[in-house]
């Protein structure tokens, strides 16, 4: 299902910063490599950088099992963020001396490879640092963050029911959550769903990098899908409910290869066609399983993507097929829960005003749930009208990507996805008066936000492949042998082997720097912020009778902490 959006190929582009080896003498009699060699050599490239992606994202979270501290102490807090970081910059240094190493080695024949796993380990290690920080937070505790309260209890009592054969408590909440927690927990924990949720929430957000990786490999080579798809991704991990956070950027990228691939349709066979649909439909299917909400907001804009890259002129029975196919497969999987959704889910209302529904519904740039702390003037003034420097920088990348992306579905499907939930939330914040409902329009945050991260980053991708073009074309006179070695730096733009290894350098800080925030939004305090939920799992009573080993003071009770009550705005 591996797709490109560039070019009518169906291999996926070569990346203009990662070399090509050298090509090896051809023998007279050796045949070419045949379509299928290929694609097993392809796929067997993306297993080896899938086990490298979900090992690398175990290492931190194991390490952190280790760690010796309470992680109720600020400073103790600071000490592990610091470990982790010190630990994540070590191994990811590894990484990227592995790559300048397979570089000056044997002319460079591996650096391909290397570049290519060092790209899924770094992936993997920034997925395993929120991990790992989750874990830290809950050391002592085997409670899940928020223990029974909140939607953690809810989640944990309907896991317990549907894994012993009786129905949840909300049929329209996404089934596939709760019953691999329900049969996690009896596998793993002797039924206990609410300890098994624990570590559903560390692996969750430890597969996160590994997963947002693979999907934009779909599209893009790796250390592109690194920078242009991985690190948009990392403003929206969550350890509390990974699944709705991983479902939302995993669906962009899969929707995109949707379309480009229906854009191929009119010329591909028969065979491949319909494998390709029904795989999308069945990897659509499991994802509106985990969580739904993300289909709506994205319909207007994909539907809209369809019917402008539809092959009406090359192939409308084959588009019309692949089309059907998806649909099909999509059905088997998740056919029910749709049904259920269009019928039990129109009824279904939130009345739960909380303090984004307050906000001016044109900022979305942060999302401060209903727990939001301490919070001045909202939305932060901003420079320009009152808006702010990022939302200018995000509107102007939209337009410079459709300006440099115009044809390319790639660019136009996210942007497309921008505009629909743009579009969706104004719809349901209008009307937010007369029907005295949310609806959880303020989600939508996290659409736009993300789209507008990657539509930002595209705008670089695609300045990099016209830099990329231009120095071919320039290079295209030379002799083939020659062009074949090792090229000195030109004047100019430095060699393609530099711009690899000073990338994933920026990277793993970024990466790094990123994923130390995102690990102490849910480091233990009282501070009125989602920092309570971990603060309450150290403070209800274990299953044993025992307080958890750093309850404050050492008290604890069958609810635990409910001071959160206050703070929920």
């Amino acid at each position: 299902m591996t797709v490109s959006t560039e070019g009518p190929a169906s291999v996926r582009p070569h990346d203009p910063h990662v070399p090509s080896p050298a090509p090896a003498p051809a023998a007279a009699d050796a045949p070419a490599p045949t379509p299928r060699r290929a694609l097993r050599s392809r796929g067997a490239l993306l297993l080896l950088e899938a086990a490298v992606a979900f090992a690398a994202a175990l290492v931190l979270p194991l390490l952190a099992r280790g760690f010796k501290l309470d992680p109720l102490n600020r400073i103790a807090q600071v000490s592990g963020l610091a470990a982790l970081q010190l630990r994540f910059a070590l191994l990811g240094l590894v990484l990227v001396a592995a790559v300048v190493l397979a570089m000056r080695l044997r002319r460079g024949r591996h650096f391909d490879l290397a570049a290519r796993l060092a790209s899924a380990g770094i992936a993997g290690l920034a997925g395993g640092f929120v991990a790992a920080g989750a874990v830290v937070s809950l050391l002592g505790t085997p409670w899940p963050m928020f223990g029974l309260n909140g939607d953690s209890g809810r989640i944990v009592e309907w896991a317990h029911a549907v894994a012993n054969g009786r129905p949840s408590g909300s049929p329209v909440y996404p089934p596939l959550p709760l019953y691999t927690l329900g049969y996690y927990a009896e596998w793993f924990h002797g039924g206990n769903t609410a300890y098994a949720f624990k570590d559903l929430q560390i692996l969750g957000a430890a597969a996160f990098g590994p997963l947002v990786y693979l999907a934009w490999r779909l599209l893009l080579s790796p250390v592109r899908a690194l920078a242009f798809g991985v690190v948009p991704a990392f403003a929206l991990i969550d350890a509390y409910k990974p699944y709705s956070q991983t479902v939302l950027v995993l669906l962009v990228p899969v929707l995109v290869a949707m379309v480009v691939s229906l854009r191929r349709s009119g010329t591909q066979g028969w065979r491949p066609l319909l494998l390709k649909g029904a795989g999308f439909g069945a990897l659509l299917g499991v994802l509106f399983l985990t969580y739904s909400g993300w289909f709506l907001w994205s319909a207007g804009g994909v539907f809209f993507a369809a019917l402008l890259y539809f092959p009406w002129k090359t192939g409308r029975l084959k588009g019309a097929a692949f089309m059907g196919a998806a649909l099909g497969a999509f059905l088997v999987v998740a056919g029910r829960y749709l049904a259920v959704m269009l019928t039990e889910g129109q009824t279904t209302k939130d009345y739960n005003f909380r303090f984004d529904n307050f906000t001016d519904p044109a900022y979305y740039l942060m999302w401060r749930t209903d727990m939001p702390g301490k919070v001045g003037d909202w939305p932060p003034p901003g420079e320009y009208g009152g808006v702010g420097l990022f939302a200018l920088v995000t509107f102007v990348c939209l337009g410079a990507a459709i300006w440099l992306g115009l044809r390319k579905p790639m660019v136009v499907t996210i942007a497309a996805m921008f505009l629909s939930a743009w579009v969706m939330r104004m719809y349901i914040a209008s009307h937010m008066f007369e029907t005295q409902t949310v609806q959880l329009y303020t989600r939508t945050n996290n659409q736009l936000l993300y789209c507008g991260l990657i539509l930002c980053a595209l705008v670089a991708h695609l300045v990099s492949l016209r830099l990329a073009e231009r120095r071919s074309a320039g290079a295209g006179g030379a002799d083939p042998a020659a062009a074949s070695a090792p090229r000195p730096a030109a004047a100019g733009l430095p060699g393609r082997e530099g711009a690899v290894i000073g990338t994933l350098c920026a990277l793993l800080l970024l990466l790094g720097t990123v994923s130390s925030s995102m690990a102490d939004r849910y480091m233990p305090a009282q501070d009125g912020t989602y920092r309570i939920l971990p603060y309450v799992s150290h403070t209800i009573r274990q299953q044993d009778g025992e307080c958890p080993r750093f309850a404050p003071k050492g008290e604890c009770s069958e609810d635990g902490d409910q001071t959160w009550l206050t703070y929920v705005r």
